[in-house]
Order: C-alpha cells, then sequence, then structure tokens
C-alpha cells in the first residue's frame, strides 16, 4: 500500500528556495515561508534560500548556481508559473532540464483541482532533472504551495515513501 513506511530509514536532503516575484519581498513571502518550515518540519534541510525580481536571466543564473553545487539535492520554485508577460520562471527553468518530470505537471493540477477547481488550468507548474539535481516549479499562492508541498513533494521527497520515491532514485540520475 502506498504511504511511509515507518521501518525504514528517513534520509534528509538538502534544499534551496527560489520565490519569483516583483511584489514580495522576504519580510512577506508567505509562500516561502510555508516552504521553508514544512522542508525543515519534515526533516531536510533549508540549504539556500532567496528572492528574485520576475527577470528570465537572473533566475535561470540561480537556479544554473544550485544545481551546480553538489550540496544542493532538490530546488523548489515558487511564483512565476502563470500565464502573464511577466511570468517567467518556467521560460527561465525549463531549458536546464536534462529530463521533465511530466507526472509532477499532472499530479500537481489533480491535486490543485480539489482546491480551486478549474482555475488550476492557469498554472504551468512542472518539474525536471538538472544536472542531478531534482527542480520542482510551483505557483506564487500559499494555497499552490501547500498542496504541491503536502500533497506531492512531503511524499516523494521522503525516502520511506512506497512504494518509490525520488530519494531511492537519486544515486542514479548520473547514470549514462
Amino acid at each position: 500500500m502506498a504511504g511511509i513506511d515507518e521501518s525504514l530509514p528517513f534520509k534528509p536532503l538538502n534544499m534551496a528556495v527560489l520565490t519569483v516575484s516583483d511584489t514580495r519581498t522576504l519580510k512577506d513571502d508567505t509562500s516561502g515561508d510555508t516552504l521553508e518550515v514544512r522542508i525543515e518540519g519534515a526533516g531536510h534541510k533549508l540549504a539556500a534560500r532567496t528572492l528574485l525580481r520576475d527577470d528570465e536571466s537572473a533566475v535561470r543564473e540561480q537556479v544554473r548556481q544550485w544545481t551546480d553545487d553538489p550540496d544542493i539535492d532538490v530546488i523548489i520554485t515558487t511564483g512565476g508559473t502563470g500565464l502573464t508577460g511577466r511570468d517567467v520562471t518556467v521560460e527561465a527553468v525549463r531549458p536546464l532540464f536534462d529530463k521533465e518530470v511530466d507526472g509532477f505537471s499532472v499530479a500537481f493540477h489533480m491535486v490543485s483541482f480539489e482546491t480551486i477547481g478549474t482555475s488550476t488550468v492557469q498554472s504551468r507548474a512542472c518539474a525536471g532533472l538538472a544536472g542531478g539535481t531534482l527542480i520542482f516549479c510551483l505557483p506564487g499562492s500559499t494555497g499552490a504551495v501547500k498542496d504541491g508541498w503536502d500533497k506531492i513533494l512531503a511524499l516523494q521527497l521522503d525516502s520511506r515513501h512506497q512504494p518509490c520515491n525520488f530519494v531511492d532514485l537519486m544515486p542514479r540520475f548520473g547514470e549514462e
């Protein structure tokens, strides 16, 4: 049965959080705060956190720096996944993907539909693998971050989750 197998060891991951917003600062970044609390509450380490304006080049460079850092296992972005002209996170990050994790977008829309109904179609939440680092791009709302973390990421980033999880696959991400 799917779920957490308490008899297995928990393996903490090093995670980085990037908020992409033209309107927030670190002082009022509720989505980033929500991720920080949940990451640390789950037993993982927050290795880095920053906030950048909706600037495609700056977002891409920050994510690239983190994917090059061997001490960061997972990057989670929040914001910039919508449809407006200023929403550039997907354009910034997707070119870095070696492989896209298509199922994340599908799963995100399924859980988001339960919360906000058909409005979920306005999100371009996505995920991929870049240089052995997992990257998840979530919308900027605190509700979307809660849905993405609580219903998908908390489980898939827990080494005890069965029948499978991302943590078990991490040593194989560099295979050729």
